[in-house]
Formats: C-alpha cells, sequence, structure tokens
C-alpha cells in the first residue's frame, strides 16, 4: 500500500510550484517510476525551481549544468586526470554525479555531448577509459528544451528521447496563481528560505520498490498493448511507441496508482498517463510537432475500447 509520508513530499512540491498539480504530480510519479523527465516549455515557468526543490525535499544533491554547442561529454561525465606526484590517473567527478541533474536547453548541445547521458540514463552508472563508475541512487535526469527557439540547436534523437519516461508542459500560471506568487515572493525574507527536507534518499528508494508492486490486471496489460500496436499500424504515424514505451507507460501508470492512494492500476490511471509518457515517443508521417502528436493520440485514446 502507499506510504503516507510521501503525501508532506507532493503538498511541499505544490506549495513551491503554485497552480500546477497535475505536472507536479506526474514529475513525482516519474521519479517514482524510476524515469527521466523532458520538460518542453518557455523560459521562467519554474523548472529550475522545480528541480532545485525536488532534490532538497529529499534531501539529495542537484546539480544544473547549462547545454550549449561548446559543452563536451567530459564538462558533464567527468575527467580522467594525471597527478605527477603519484604518477596515476584519478577520475574527478563530473556534475552527472548527483541526484537530481537539471539538463538546461539540452537541445543546445551537440549530439555526442547528449550522448553521453545515455549510458547514465538507462543503466546509472558512467563509463570512461574502461572503468566503471556507479551514480548515485535515485538519479533523476529533468531536462529543458524550448519550443519556440531552434536557431542553433541540435534535434534530440528518438533513441535519446526514448530515454525519458515522460515529457510535460508547465505551462503559464492562471491570473489567481500568479498573483499569489507575487504575494508569496513580495514577503519572502531576502536572503531566501531554506530548503526542506521531507524525505531521505533511502525513502525514495524504498517507495520505488512499492510502486513496483501495483497490481495490474492483465486485461489492462492487453489493453496497453493493443494502444501501442495502433500507434505502429497507424496511416499517420510513421514510428510508433516501442517496448520501452509500453514499460514505462505501465511504471508510471503504477506511480500515479500509488500516489492516489491505492494499490491497484486503473484504466483511468493508464489514460492519464498516456500522452505524457508517449507523445515523445512517436513520429508523424508529416509535420511532427508536440501539440499534433498529442492529438493524435488523443484520438486513438478515445476510439480505444476500455477493458470494464
Amino acid at each position: 500500500m502507499p506510504s503516507a509520508d510521501c503525501q508532506p513530499l507532493l503538498t511541499h512540491l505544490n506549495d513551491t510550484l503554485l497552480g500546477k498539480q497535475e505536472a507536479v504530480t506526474l514529475v513525482l510519479a516519474v521519479l517514482l517510476a524510476g524515469g527521466h523527465l523532458l520538460l518542453e516549455d518557455v523560459p521562467g515557468v519554474g523548472k529550475t525551481l522545480l528541480a532545485r526543490t525536488l532534490a532538497e525535499a529529499v534531501s539529495g544533491d542537484w546539480k544544473r549544468v547549462q547545454f550549449s554547442p561548446d559543452l563536451l561529454p567530459s564538462d558533464v561525465t567527468g575527467v580522467n586526470m594525471f597527478h605527477p606526484g603519484t604518477g596515476d590517473f584519478r577520475f574527478i567527478r563530473g556534475p552527472l554525479f548527483t541526484h537530481v541533474l537539471l539538463a538546461d536547453e539540452i537541445n543546445r548541445a551537440s549530439p555526442r555531448t547528449q550522448a553521453c547521458l545515455l549510458e547514465a540514463m538507462e543503466e546509472g552508472r558512467v563509463t570512461l577509459d574502461g572503468h566503471t563508475h556507479p551514480l548515485p541512487r535515485p538519479f533523476l535526469v529533468i531536462a529543458t528544451q524550448n519550443p519556440i527557439e531552434h536557431q542553433g540547436t541540435f534535434p534530440l534523437p528518438e533513441a535519446q528521447l526514448d530515454r525519458f519516461a515522460a515529457t510535460i508542459q508547465l505551462g503559464y500560471p492562471d491570473a489567481d496563481e500568479e498573483a499569489r506568487l507575487l504575494a508569496r515572493e513580495a514577503s519572502r525574507p531576502f536572503h531566501g528560505e531554506a530548503g526542506r527536507a521531507l524525505a531521505e534518499p533511502s525513502d525514495l528508494l524504498r517507495w520505488q520498490g512499492e510502486v513496483r508492486e501495483v497490481h495490474v490486471e492483465a486485461s489492462l496489460q492487453r489493453y496497453v498493448v493493443e494502444f501501442v500496436g495502433r500507434t505502429r499500424n497507424h496511416p499517420a504515424i510513421r514510428l510508433g511507441v516501442s517496448p520501452r514505451g509500453s514499460l514505462v507507460w505501465q511504471r508510471v501508470a503504477q506511480a500515479l496508482a500509488w500516489l492516489t492512494g491505492r494499490d491497484f492500476v486503473t484504466p483511468d490511471d493508464l489514460k492519464r498517463a498516456a500522452i505524457p509518457c508517449l507523445a515523445h515517443r512517436v513520429l508523424l508521417a508529416g509535420a511532427s510537432t508536440t501539440p499534433e502528436r498529442q492529438r493524435t493520440l488523443a484520438e486513438l485514446l478515445r476510439t480505444t475500447a476500455v477493458p470494464v
């Protein structure tokens, strides 16, 4: 059954990022599912704040890397440095060795630098000069990219996109929430407030284990298989959802059920997770923008029979 001590963490994240309850819940669900997150949004809507607050709330480390065309893979992973005094090489860890990594504007880095994240995101480790270095656990990448400005960017290849459990948009707050934000910031101390520690990394690992025990009926698994099969045979889609996408979709639905207080997945959990988990995994036959992919998947959800 879900752990009640996770609720303060969810409440704190919602209080920090006002008016974004669904996005915050999905972010926490991705973390509990052991996945990584891609935020497609314009600057200034709270992406860095979300990553920092999450890391501080679980007593974890967090690092921010500004991706740019001149960024090298070693700037992210670290480098072996020669020490003349001892005559050997020592591994100097890069910012990748953290609990939460904010990869800001990831599509501005070269494909070579983007690729340095592949092993880390999939296997939780870095291999350099034949030596393997494990990353801290839990490990979450929150990557961002601006969907408006594309000049000087390198679109993420499908193999890289498939490593992200979900893609979400925070969006602008409504007028009331933005007014609350202004009032809160006007009364905030000049030096800011210390981050609140509401859990430990070991708590997150335990919660991730509990999420894996959430029951998924065989009929719902057949529904997942049918839906992803339709994406692979749809005339408007030239690249459908991979088996990895099916697994991640199920795992995030388990996390949403766990956060809701259930030890079983419902069709609504799968529907809630479908578009965030799958939209970035499909390519349309024509122009393949995020809104168009979301509309295509929403239509498929509407026309795919749900088990009763």
